[in-house]
């Protein structure tokens, strides 16, 4: 059974086709890359999987569980392109709060996340006071401190120095060898190139997935940039 599982599905906001008859799959313990411009829908599909919206048509399912379903969600981490955090707490009150709310209240784990993200020293700090960057890192604390089977994230290292970054990225790579599933949305190439798989969406389509190598080598192109673009000509009609 995969962890996630997106059938035919579509979501309208007025006049916006977010969502238009989307479907994937992903393996338990895979690192699985949304990859995609602004408003391609990413963000929509993320929260159509984690239950925050309901999709116009189509289903979606969480280790086999349909969604929305309250109860699954204790087993699912969830980091957002837009932070939030509450600034009149402190950093590790923050990462407390969701943690608790996510049904763990082992302090090791809160100290743990903080850690992670470089943000023990500054867990008395109020959020308020922190820059962007660290709200950021903050918010990824709060996704992963209560151990997720599943770890959405979106936009997950903007404003993360390099080195900040490739630590993350190694920690992503030891939960998913550990049987975590990560689902990754990102509009950065040399992310994508880190996923064990990738989708590439543009106007809430799916226009191609697979590997990097894959992609590269089906576009028969050297980058995914130019393998991106090769693919969305195709689609709309016009590729050569």
């Amino acid at each position: 059974m995969p962890a996630v599982q997106a059938t035919d599905l579509c979501k309208r906001y007025g006049p916006i086709q977010a969502l238009d008859g989307l479907s994937l799959s992903v393996a338990r313990g895979e690192i699985y890359g949304l990859l995609g411009p602004n408003g391609s829908g990413k963000s929509t599909l993320i929260r159509c999987i984690i239950g925050l919206v309901r999709p116009d048509s189509g289903r979606v399912s969480v280790f086999g569980h349909s969604m929305p379903d309250r109860p699954l969600l204790s087993r699912v981490g969830y980091m957002t392109q837009a932070s939030a955090l509450y600034d009149d707490l402190t950093a590790g009150q923050n990462v407390a709060f969701f943690t608790a709310m996510a049904g763990c209240r082992e302090r090791e784990a809160v100290t743990e996340a903080l850690a992670l993200v470089e943000l023990w020293e500054r867990r008395d700090s109020r959020v308020r006071t922190l820059s962007g960057g660290m709200r950021q890192r903050l918010s990824l604390a709060c996704a992963l401190a209560h151990r997720p089977e599943l770890l959405l994230l979106d936009e997950p290292t903007v404003g993360v120095d390099p080195q900040l970054r490739a630590q993350f990225w190694c920690h992503f790579r030891s939960l998913a060898a550990s049987g975590v599933t990560l689902i990754v949305s990102s509009h950065v190439m040399d992310e994508a190139e880190r996923c064990d798989r990738l989708g590439f969406i543009r106007g809430g389509k799916l226009l191609a997935e697979g590997s990097a190598e894959a992609l590269r080598r089906e576009a028969g192109r050297p980058t995914l940039e130019e393998a991106f673009l090769c693919f969305a000509e195709e689609v709309n009609g016009d590729g050569r």
